[in-house]
């Protein structure tokens, strides 16, 4: 290992420009994955504000007691996918249409709306057929007269969530792989800078590991410096958005990180692929 580190450091030592360009290339590779990994995380972000919006109101009956509805809030509160549940008065429903349309909040009287329960749900729990079946068992109250949640809009929601996850998937994969090609043949150049040297290695008896490690770790370390590389044209680029144009959200430390760490691993992921295609063609020569 101490050897195969040693033969890194003269690489770079050799050929600065060279380690740098490669640095440079990856860094530019990682950056287009790093920019749709920004995209998809700010899509994500989205769908998931408006997930929390999602909601199942339930009106209640004329003349419904108190003792009715504290018992339809606190089963309704032990549902495993339920996270909050709230009552809304015909006054507090009232003050709040006449907030939302002014318009017509001169023909709202205080038998206008009547009082309902309002059930948000949890992470994970949003789906339309959880939301339909939370419907259904609160139409089996009887002080329940009517329940809304949207269906629609939930369905709709559901489907988007779905494409833009199995998008973001493919899309993905498709970016990992090309920034596999592209470390794999910035590697490429250095094996073929140092063809002579690996056939003297073979001539000596040199293992294939003994070969391979040194630009394995070449290409790791270079697919960490082109992470961090990336991470900072991705901040930088994400500065300038939210400052011209709109609002985004960056990566966390932990997915920055791990950000960093995927350079590395692709870095080394692309090495091993080019070394083991050189060599088994040195290796036939």
């Amino acid at each position: 290992m101490r050897l195969a580190l040693r033969e890194v450091a003269l690489a770079f030592r050799r050929a600065p420009l060279l380690a740098i360009l490669g640095v440079v290339t990856i860094g530019f590779s990682l950056f287009a994955f790093g920019l749709f990994g920004l995209v998809a995380l700010n899509i994500r972000t989205a769908l998931r504000e408006v997930e929390d919006r999602v909601e199942i109101r339930a009106f209640l009956v004329e003349g419904a007691r108190d003792a009715q509805v504290d018992e339809l809030m606190q089963r309704m509160q032990k549902n495993p996918a339920v996270a909050n549940v709230g009552y809304v008065s015909p006054d507090s429903a009232l003050q709040r249409a006449r907030a939302e349309l002014e318009e017509f909040r001169d023909v709202m009287d205080g038998a206008f709306l009547p009082g309902s329960v309002e059930l948000r749900l949890k992470d994970g729990m949003r789906d339309p057929a959880t939301v339909a079946e939370l419907s259904r068992r609160l139409q089996t109250y009887p002080v329940v007269e009517e329940v809304r949640y949207g269906r629609e809009w939930v369905e709709k929601l559901y489907r988007i969530r779905n494409i833009a996850a199995l998008v973001g998937t493919v899309l993905g994969g498709v970016f990992a792989l090309v920034a596999v090609i592209i470390i794999g043949s910035t590697i490429r150049m250095a094996i073929l800078a140092r063809t002579r040297e690996i056939e003297i290695m073979r001539l000596v008896g040199a293992t294939n590991m003994f070969v391979r490690l040194p630009y394995l770790l070449d290409g790791a370390l270079k697919g960490l410096l082109g992470g961090v590389l990336a991470v900072a044209m991705s901040w930088g680029t994400a500065t300038v958005l939210a400052q011209s144009l709109m609002q985004t959200q960056f990566f966390d430390s932990t997915q920055m990180m791990l950000g960093i760490a995927a350079g590395g691993l692709l870095g080394l992921l692309g090495s091993w692929v080019s070394v083991g295609r050189h060599l088994r063609q040195v290796w036939r020569d």
